[in-house]
């Protein structure tokens, strides 16, 4: 998980057949060091084709999740993990490095009260099965904290490095967000440095989801605070423009973040690479 990656839901959320060959393509055009690959649906992921276009292409990969609502861990912690279980083994048949994302909950997963010590159990005990199982498969498993309207469980760097190292598996890490950061922290540069000791992976989306750049998100002191804690995991673009509707509905996103991918990755890859550049973070 190293150097400029991609998210498919700038081409895709479907793993199938059409949408892996169109991701992967399009991944390798745009000269990125890998792709994350939205894993909602493990049990229909081809891993043979998916092992073997990603192979094709020399793309390494990530794989990324939230649980279904049947399965949030918070209230069913054993569903979650066979949940996790087929997850991670499609990961590491895909020949992915890691399995990342909303891995403790649901996008939308909202009760409307602070999280209790029952559902934070829950979510540790099925994380630490999970994180456990990944590290068989050689595996790498993290957790990101994403805002207050899509869960009321983990929000900021804070709470994800708390959860982390109640787990202590030597194999997790914390994946941050900068949308989500730009909600939740007070400055981005803070949430950078809380997790700076699990920090191996980061989402670089905009304020409004869209073209980064073009929003609110202070990107200099983004890249700062990760030049500062001399950090060297991966860095992905995030840029929701194909949603299916339970996705959408998840997000909150009701109207077009940016008029197309081709926007998205022509205006905001070169901004991202060029503060990259600039921080000394490739």
């Amino acid at each position: 998980m190293k150097g400029f990656g991609v998210h498919t839901s700038m081409w895709t959320m479907s793993w199938d057949a059409e949408g892996a060959a169109r991701a992967i393509a399009a991944a390798a055009e745009t000269g990125m060091d890998f792709l994350e690959i939205a894993l909602l649906d493990p049990a229909s992921t081809d891993v043979d084709l998916g092992r073997r276009l990603l192979d094709d292409a020399a793309l390494p990969s990530v794989c990324s999740l939230g649980l279904p609502e049947a399965v949030w861990a918070s209230h069913n912690p054993d569903g979650a993990i066979t949940f996790l279980t087929l997850a991670i083994e499609k990961a590491a048949g895909l020949g992915a490095e890691a399995l990342t994302g909303v891995t403790y909950g649901g996008i939308g997963e909202r009760s409307g009260h602070p999280p209790t010590k029952t559902e934070l159990d829950n979510v540790a005990r099925a994380l630490e099965a999970a994180a456990k199982l990944a590290k068989t498969y050689g595996l790498s498993f993290g957790i990101e904290p994403v805002n207050r309207y899509e869960t009321h469980l983990i929000n900021t760097a804070a709470q994800g490095v708390a959860m982390i190292e109640r787990i202590g598996a030597e194999n997790m890490f914390l994946h941050l967000d900068t949308y989500h950061m730009n909600i939740e922290e007070k400055g981005a540069g803070n949430g950078i440095i809380t997790g700076r000791d699990h920090l191996r992976y980061i989402h670089l989306s905009e304020s409004d989801r869209g073209t980064p750049g073009v929003g609110t998100c202070d990107w200099d002191e983004i890249f700062a605070s990760l030049a500062a804690i001399k950090f060297k995991g991966g860095l992905a673009m995030e840029s929701f423009i194909n949603m299916p509707p339970e996705i959408a509905h998840g997000l909150s996103v009701w109207r077009p973040v940016a008029d197309s991918a081709e926007q998205v990755i022509g205006q905001g890859l070169p901004f991202l690479r060029g503060k990259a550049q600039q921080y000394g973070l490739i």
